[in-house]
């Protein structure tokens, strides 16, 4: 039996217009939705305030076990989910697998939070017992973009939801099933408890009214840098505490003693894989200058040699970008790249929303391809003379969210990542990696730090409470 009915797979009816579900591969409609109103959020958040009291109350070992049938259904579901994702995001098949098996580890390592230790018994001047105790925050807000909307999703809502809380749910609208009704339906049939998440796909007015809403203290957003100082913002003046994580162009440095036979295809992954539409993505190659020539020139035969097209009815390795928009950013900026004088290896072109894999040389501070985020299938190549300049150029920029180091000096890796101001470093790989059990952030344009994954969860999504008790009324001067 399906898991996800288009006939039915919004069981509480939103007021916003009918949405199609568009495939970017066919531009054929999948289906259709209902977006969400700033009123159906008011509904919503009112519901779910009223609900968390209950789920909260609930024993651990009952919310964990809501969170692991849903892990399970995840895996039970894969192949019926599989293709929603492949179709709704022109994700290949492998990407739509990575993010299915991620979300099942994010409800398992959720799980396990229902039952971490609460608090610490403090000491105290007084006689009393002393203790703090993490409590749920209450509702939270979670914004999710459409690159990759289930992994996107699922990081906040799981540990949300297991440290009992409600969840306001925003998908990006046009990833809604992947992002927001797959999520529901899954917890749905785990039995979460109704009204404790709600769906809500809209556009940025919706953002706008979930960080304005007072029932929602605690917003989880991924995103652009743009949006997410909009949300940042916005979260000040209404003082909810927001988790931002944003943007990045990720530096991949390449010592002089690095393996130029294995290094071409991590290069090759960390700029392509989903047509560069990751956060995480290698955004700038820099590149010793004694391999730099033939780094380029396999690099660019690498993009060529890769088959780009309708990742549901073909074996490719890419598929295309999300929609119109997005194609003309790319291109734009890699038309604005060459204009400044960077050359052109591989790629450029594009056949409808399929972006050749692209491979620019020679570029510096003035390549608008290399100083940007691109969000597309983008290598801008650069070299450097030692590692003190490598080291320079991957810390200018006003991201900081990932960082790959390759070399067979690995002590020397570890030792220029301490230079360079990232949330993530990996040493022999490249920069686009995330595991459950793993913190995730960034830091400058990259986000606040936000910390996803284990004890980050629990800072996040509960507050410290701090309570005392003492055996009889306690006494004052006055």
């Amino acid at each position: 039996m399906p898991l996800l009915d288009p006939a039915a797979w919004q069981p509480r009816p939103l007021s916003g217009a009918e949405h199609p579900v568009t495939e970017p591969a066919t531009g054929d409609t999948l289906g259709h939705y209902h977006l969400a109103t700033t009123g159906d959020l008011a509904d919503a958040a009112r519901v779910a305030d009223a609900a968390r009291h209950t789920w909260a109350a609930r024993p651990h070992a009952e919310r964990a076990a809501v969170l692991r049938r849903a892990g399970e259904l995840f895996t039970a579901h894969a192949a019926e989910l599989r293709d929603w994702i492949v179709r709704e995001t022109g994700s290949i098949p492998g990407k739509a697998d990575f993010e299915l098996r991620v979300a099942a580890e994010e409800c398992f390592e959720a799980a396990a939070l229902a039952s971490r230790p609460l608090g610490q018994v403090l000491p105290s001047e007084a006689p009393r017992l002393s203790y703090t105790r993490r409590v749920p925050v209450g509702v939270v807000g979670v914004i999710a973009p459409f690159n990759v909307p289930l992994v996107l999703a699922i990081r906040s809502v799981a540990p949300a939801l297991a440290l009992g809380n409600a969840v306001l749910l925003k998908p990006d609208p046009r990833t809604a099933v992947s992002g927001g009704l797959a999520l529901a339906a899954v917890f749905a049939a785990a039995g979460l408890p109704e009204d404790v998440l709600h769906v809500l796909p809209g556009d940025a007015s919706m953002g706008q009214a979930l960080v304005a809403d007072p029932r929602v203290p605690v917003l989880s957003f991924t995103g652009s840098t743009t949006a997410g100082r909009a949300v940042g913002e916005a979260a000040g003046r209404h003082l909810t505490r927001a988790h931002l994580e944003l943007g990045g162009n990720s530096a991949l440095i390449v010592r002089e003693d690095a393996d130029i036979d294995a290094v071409i295809s991590t290069a090759a992954w960390g700029s392509f894989f989903h047509q560069g539409q990751v956060c995480m993505t290698t955004g700038r190659h820099l590149v010793h200058a004694s391999l730099y020539d033939e780094y380029v020139a396999r690099l660019a035969a690498k993009a060529d040699s890769l088959g780009v097209g309708d990742p549901y009815r073909e074996q490719v390795h890419l598929g295309p970008v999300i929609d119109q928009g997005q194609l003309g950013r790319i291109h734009r900026l890699v038309e604005a790249s060459t204009a400044r004088g960077a050359r052109l290896a591989a790629g450029g072109t594009h056949e409808g929303l399929f972006y050749r894999p692209t491979v620019l040389a020679d570029v510096d501070e003035d390549t608008p391809a290399y100083t940007e985020e691109v969000f597309g299938p983008v290598a801008p190549v650069r070299s450097f003379a030692d590692d003190d300049e490598a080291v320079k150029l991957a810390a200018a920029s006003p991201y900081g969210l990932a960082l790959g180091i390759v070399t067979r000096d690995t002590a020397r890796g570890l030792e220029l990542a301490e230079r360079a101001p990232t949330g993530i470093v990996h040493i022999n790989d490249q920069t686009v990696n995330d595991e459950a059990v793993a913190p995730f952030g960034g830091l400058g344009a990259s986000g606040t730090g936000a910390r996803f994954g284990g004890e980050a969860n629990l800072d996040a999504f509960t507050e410290t409470r701090w309570t005392t008790v003492r055996a009889d009324v306690a006494g004052y001067p006055f």
